[in-house]
């Protein structure tokens, strides 16, 4: 898939950031095979609790940021008839999770925003698909407890969590030319915890 890579740090909250972040990715590497849009915060709390601007908040960074990402780097891919867009959801978005309204409303709206993209663009040699991770083995699963985290492994058949590697794998078979003929889809990478 290549081996060039540049940081172009960008604050998703300002609404210029995806056009200048792409307009960068253009001067420096020419232009944009490949989106993968995992940029996520949190902002939990009970539904009854939330904030208005924690559930904007949240839905800027998690949804809204990808929607626009995805409409910039579409015109070049459009233009060269080849291109992939991955969003990163989560198991949330198949299951709901008490206390994560806002982020379980937006990682599902990037499960249908992957299905309308995807339909709008299949003809021009575009795929747009989505990753839904379980748990996976990160500096926040790894602040949980102990006890929490065994708590985690029992609801999850293979009895680990995943590893980062693990989500970067299905990334990448889902950029190349092997998973051209599938678009749209939503690849659930949770150890068995939700099977659909």
């Amino acid at each position: 898939l290549g081996e060039r890579a540049h940081v172009a740090p960008f604050d998703l909250t300002d609404g210029n950031a995806p056009t200048n972040l792409v307009k960068t990715a253009y001067t420096q590497m020419g232009g944009i095979d490949i989106l993968i849009n995992n940029a996520g915060i949190t902002r939990d709390s009970l539904a009854l609790r939330m904030k208005d601007e924690n559930w904007h908040a949240l839905l800027e960074i998690n949804l809204t940021a990808a929607f626009k990402l995805s409409r910039e780097v579409l015109r070049g891919m459009i233009k060269q008839r080849w291109g992939r867009i991955i969003n990163i959801s989560s198991i949330v978005a198949l299951t709901g999770n008490a206390g994560q309204a806002n982020y379980s409303a937006a990682k599902a709206g990037l499960i249908g925003l992957t299905k309308s993209l995807a339909a709008e663009t299949a003809k021009r040699g575009i795929t747009i698909n989505a990753i839904a991770p379980g748990m996976i083995d990160t500096p926040m699963t790894q602040a949980l407890t102990q006890q929490q985290q065994a708590a985690l492994r029992e609801q999850i058949p293979t009895g680990n969590l995943g590893l980062p590697e693990d989500i970067a794998a299905g990334a990448v078979f889902l950029a190349s030319d092997e998973a051209a003929y599938i678009t749209g889809e939503t690849l659930n990478i949770n150890g068995g915890m939700v099977m659909i």
